[in-house]
């Protein structure tokens, strides 16, 4: 079998279990999903969903943000770990989006990564998710399906993001990068995982992991 039929084999698997996935993290528009993703570092969509109806409550936009005190912030945010960091952050970009981008989150790999406690995985879901331009955001969790599955040997999140772009078509990278996060929570988990239970393991784990 060559690569390019192991990855369209696990396309379908993909589609077969998760046609239509939607974005884990609640939000109504680019700032609320841009805080969101933010708040997900090191903490999972679910406790995310959790804490930020109270902080949206108070302000779901950057202008309300700043009026909220790094402290506020942080003591809304508290349950989503690295609140410290995080809360700075929230204040940092709300005031740089009222005063540069007239309160609108900017829509270029650039920008995004140019506000605070923004990196790239953050920027590339905003973008493909919110603006429609093609990204595909590589977390933790990708990361290791993507070698898990022999898909990538990089050892940095970087590399693996240049090898799906290169093995997967354009045009799917918005759905691919939602299919692996809601497969690997259901078939594919970094631990208690048995590989002879996963759909694609089963097929295409690498051989020196399923001992």
């Amino acid at each position: 079998m060559t690569k390019s039929e192991k990855v369209n084999d696990i396309l379908k698997i993909l589609d077969h279990y998760f046609p239509n996935p939607e974005v884990p993290l609640h939000h109504k528009d680019a700032f609320t999903l841009l805080i969101s993703v933010l708040l997900s570092a090191q903490c999972t969509d679910e406790r995310v969903n959790k804490t930020t109806p109270h902080l949206f409550k108070l302000a779901n936009n950057p202008l309300d943000m700043m009026k909220l005190t790094v402290d506020e912030i942080r003591d809304i945010i508290k349950p989503c770990g690295l609140s410290p960091m995080k809360s700075k952050g929230i204040a940092g970009l709300s005031k740089i989006l009222v005063e540069k981008y007239n309160g609108e989150v900017p829509s270029t790999f650039e920008e995004l990564e140019a506000l605070p406690s923004v990196g790239h995985k953050t920027a590339s879901v905003v973008m493909t998710q919110w603006f429609g331009i093609p990204a595909f955001p590589v977390d933790t969790h990708i990361h290791r399906l993507a070698y898990r599955w022999g898909l990538s040997n990089g050892k940095r999140v970087e590399q693996t993001e240049k090898d799906l772009k290169r093995l997967i078509p354009q045009e799917k990278w918005n759905n691919v990068h939602l299919q692996m996060i809601y497969f690997g929570r259901s078939y594919c988990p970094a631990r208690a995982h048995l590989w002879t239970g996963c759909p694609i393991c089963k097929k295409y784990m690498r051989k020196e992991l399923r001992d």
